[in-house]
């Protein structure tokens, strides 16, 4: 894996600021992701909403060559290795979002490493009540079908492996699956891609899986992936107390509040032990709020601040100091996930302030 700084740090991107059909089938014409952005509000006292993008990026449409240009120049920056694109396949070749990749793979431009991240759930529309439940109604079914099906899947994006900017660990494109547990024959698929990669003059590939916790480590290599990816956000909902969980049940009922967690306290818990281990690759979380997209369902990260990203990056960094060169990887969630309020690109309160903190960082590493 190349990489200009010591670490790679691989950054998840979400395709999906432009309109599709099915968006405006769903909810409404020319829906995006900016739609829920701009109609937040703050829901507390303190609440920081709604997040602005910057003007040097705007709201911005993902079809326009300049805007991913300027990502990317952005990412450069930052000391971003790549951009780690979510992919939906929903089977029988069913894809949504894929407009933006495709059109990165077939211009050329920006020259810029990728890779991709199968988003494997299925989509649901959610309508969220006062106890921050949810009604869902199924709007696209995550199928896997059968071996023809793996194959289809394949060398649909055989095209993107074969790019030099893909992203390759020990010669072999990287390719990470969201919920890799929910995919009961996960196993056999891998055997499958790695059957056709090697018969596309390729080595195989290197399967990644991610989690947010410890014990399905171990139930996730053994399945076939080369590597784990922990996202230990969710962690916080599960460590909380009976007692806390009554109170915030109370709060989100009758003050009609979200789940609100300081940031401070959570960084302390977004790396654990087995990130230590080389092929557990752990996560940067700048920030996170989900009201834009849930209202009082939602959770927030509250104070995250330029500063504290520095003291969450320099642990992050510190915990794989000791791991090889081509293993110190970590993956940054997100990029530009400004619905659920986390992103590093400049927005209009802290401007280029997390970008360069990034850059710094890894910059002081290298001494």
């Amino acid at each position: 894996m190349k990489q200009k700084n010591r670490v790679s740090i691989i950054a998840f991107y979400l395709p999906q600021y432009h309109p599709t059909p099915n968006n405006d089938k769903w909810w409404g014409e020319n829906f995006t992701e900016w739609t829920n952005v701009k109609k937040a509000k703050p829901l507390f006292k303190g609440h920081q909403q709604p997040k602005e993008p910057a003007e040097e990026i705007g709201y911005y449409d993902l079809r326009d060559t300049l805007a991913r240009k300027k990502q990317a120049d952005l990412a450069k920056e930052a000391g971003v290795s790549a951009f780690c694109y979510y992919h939906y396949w929903f089977g029988d070749g069913k894809r949504e979002l894929e407009l933006p990749f495709n059109e990165v793979l077939e211009s050329n431009e920006p020259d810029f490493s990728f890779c991709l991240c199968w988003a494997n759930e299925s989509w649901y529309s959610k309508l969220w009540n006062k106890d921050g439940t949810s009604d869902n109604t199924l709007l696209v079914e995550q199928k896997y079908l059968d071996i023809e099906e793996y194959k289809r899947h394949f060398y649909a994006l055989l095209p993107a492996f074969k790019d030099s900017r893909y992203l390759r660990k020990d010669c072999k494109p990287i390719f990470m699956i969201y919920k890799p547990l929910l995919f009961e024959d996960v196993k056999g698929f891998i055997d499958v891609w790695n059957k056709l990669a090697k018969e596309n003059e390729m080595e195989g590939i290197y399967f990644i899986g991610q989690t947010a916790w410890d014990e399905e480590i171990d139930l996730i290599l053994n399945k076939g992936f080369s590597a784990v990816n922990i996202v230990r956000l969710y962690q916080i909902h599960k460590n909380q107390s009976i007692l806390k969980k009554i109170k915030r049940r109370i709060t989100n009922v009758w003050l009609a509040k979200p789940f609100v967690y300081s940031y401070e306290k959570a960084i302390r818990s977004f790396i654990g032990e087995s990130e230590k281990k080389e092929n557990i690759y752990p996560s940067i979380i700048p920030n996170w709020d989900h009201t834009p997209r849930s209202k009082t369902g939602g959770f927030v990260l509250q104070g995250s601040t330029p500063e504290l990203f520095r003291k969450h990056v320099k642990s992050i960094l510190k915990i794989i100091r000791h791991k090889p060169k081509n293993d110190q990887i970590v993956f940054l969630k997100s990029w530009n996930e400004w619905g659920e309020g986390n992103y590093l690109e400049p927005d209009k309160r802290y401007g280029k302030s997390y970008i360069n903190v990034l850059n710094e960082e890894l910059s002081n590493d290298q001494n």
